[in-house]
C-alpha cells in the first residue's frame, strides 16, 4: 500500500523529464521517441547531447553556406 505513492512519483517526475525531451526533437525534426535515450543511465544522455549537437537537423533551413 505504500508503495503507490512512491510509484506515482516516479512517474511524474518521468514524464516531466520525458515530455520536454519529445518536444525538443520533435521540433528539431527527429522522431520523438528518441527521447526514450534520457532513461539509459550515463550513456543516455551522451547520446542525446552527441545527436542533438552533430547530426544536421532534418527540420534545420538550407543556407547558401551550406550547400
Amino acid at each position: 500500500m505504500f508503495i503507490f505513492p512512491e510509484f506515482g512519483r516516479m512517474i511524474i517526475v518521468g514524464l516531466m523529464i520525458l515530455i520536454p525531451v519529445c518536444l525538443i526533437y520533435k521540433k528539431a525534426g527527429f522522431h520523438p521517441a528518441w527521447g526514450l535515450l534520457v532513461f539509459l543511465p550515463g550513456l543516455g544522455l551522451l547520446l542525446i547531447f552527441l545527436q542533438l549537437a552533430l547530426l544536421p537537423w532534418p527540420n534545420a533551413k538550407k543556407t547558401e553556406a551550406d550547400q
